[in-house]
């Protein structure tokens, strides 16, 4: 499978396992201090073949996702699933860490950003949809990450994704049965 766009990842290790995966050029951040070099390189990216954006699904990958966002609006997002970036000996979380088969699925399901916001989902339904505040609502979150594909998010995070990815309210609710019943499937 070739990609078209350029991916932006976070190291050699990554771009090694993009590249077992799929047929596809990358540029690698090397951490989350992200130089002005490497934005130039991601905008300059982005105007000639389009990038998405394939950090790991922890805190600074989350932290360079929002960076490059920042300075390059309106690029792609592929999100791997915490459980699909763990590490065979448990020990690290990652890229580097998961399946061919889970990077070519995080690839086949990209979302693309949007500027323009519309708010489908308010925050309160997420609230009474009891993804925000209650003991349950941060593995409601997982869940329904995975489902939508847009990787795990606390509270504001959530909300902002269903806007910046324009996920529709059928979309949503569908994804929330989904959750809903596997939680009941579990109990």
């Amino acid at each position: 499978m070739r990609i078209k766009e350029i991916i932006v990842v976070e190291g050699k290790d990554d771009t090694a396992a993009v590249r077992r995966a799929v047929d596809a050029d990358t540029i690698e951040t090397n951490g989350s201090a992200i130089s002005e070099e490497i934005i130039e390189r991601i905008k300059l990216a982005k105007e000639k073949r389009g990038v998405i954006i394939f950090t790991d699904p922890d805190f600074p990958g989350e932290k360079i996702r929002k960076t490059i966002t920042q300075h390059v609006p309106g690029c792609k997002h592929a999100f791997l699933p915490r459980k699909a970036a763990i590490a065979k000996d448990g020990k690290g979380i990652g890229v580097e860490h998961a399946s061919v088969e889970d990077i070519r699925q995080a690839l086949a399901n990209v979302y693309e950003e949007t500027t323009e916001w519309k708010e489908e989902i308010t925050f309160d339904e997420l609230v009474a949809a009891g993804l925000i505040g209650g003991e349950l609502a941060k593995k409601r979150r997982q869940r329904l990450g995975e489902r939508l594909k847009i990787g795990y998010a606390n509270g504001k995070q959530l909300y902002k994704r269903l806007k910046m990815f324009q996920i529709s309210k059928g979309t949503f609710y569908a994804a929330l049965e989904q959750v809903m019943r596997e939680e009941t499937n579990d109990a």
